[in-house]
């Protein structure tokens, strides 16, 4: 009988530890599973340009006007509490670009019913991909107009693009075949404008760590 009622006394404190324990493991695993906010103290400094670098605020992506394959402009405003992924590519580019869309392609099929989950490819060689062309790439790659904006714009603005928001370039090159900003990453971006991942854009590995980064932003 005294066992039984040490039991009883101590059956709800154990059920609240229990649901105590679930909490955390909940929150640790959430915790690891979300992908990091990166800032330009996270990125090597020969990508950052210097009055990016020396700001230490944290870092969100910058405004942008840009033109899409339909002759549409797409700013921020289309990006509205969206999760996103960025690459810079040219139509011209006969080695990694067709892989990397070829891949983006594949994301924009596995999140096509989700909403929130768009897709910016930016032409490094505005001056060549013209709106036509940029028409063209999108029909041969399968680009949705709703999902993913294939985009050219003011050249100066999109390498200011590349160096001060994405990080994607080592200095400000010269628009050829052998440019600095011809990169294979992905860079994605969430609902606050935040950089949260770089993956090579040509690597299943990374498509698949991508994917599943996506995931857990939505949740």
């Amino acid at each position: 009988m005294q066992f039984a009622k040490s039991f009883k006394d101590f059956k709800v404190p154990i059920a609240v530890l229990g649901v105590g324990i679930l909490i955390l493991l909940f929150l640790r695993n959430k915790g690891e599973s979300e992908p990091p906010i990166l800032n330009p103290s996270d990125f090597s400094p020969e990508l950052v340009d210097a009055s990016v670098l020396e700001t230490n605020l944290p870092h969100t992506i910058g405004d942008f006007s840009l033109v899409n394959q339909n002759g549409q402009q797409i700013t921020q405003r289309q990006y509205q509490d969206k999760i996103y992924v960025t690459d810079f590519f040219f139509t011209r580019c006969p080695s990694i670009c067709p892989i990397m869309s070829n891949n983006m392609g594949k994301l924009q099929q596995e999140f096509l019913n989700q909403e929130e989950v768009m897709f910016l490819s930016i032409s490094v060689t505005p001056e060549l991909d013209s709106i036509p062309i940029l028409k063209r790439y999108a029909e041969k790659n399968g680009v949705l107009d709703s999902k993913w904006n294939v985009t050219t714009g003011d050249r100066e603005h999109i390498y200011g693009l590349a160096r001060k928001s994405y990080f994607a370039t080592v200095d400000y090159g010269d628009g050829g075949l052998q440019d600095f900003i011809h990169t294979p990453n992905f860079v994605l971006v969430d609902r606050q404008k935040r950089i949260r991942g770089i993956y090579d854009g040509t690597k299943d590995h990374e498509i698949t760590r991508l994917t599943a980064d996506i995931k857990s932003l939505l949740n």
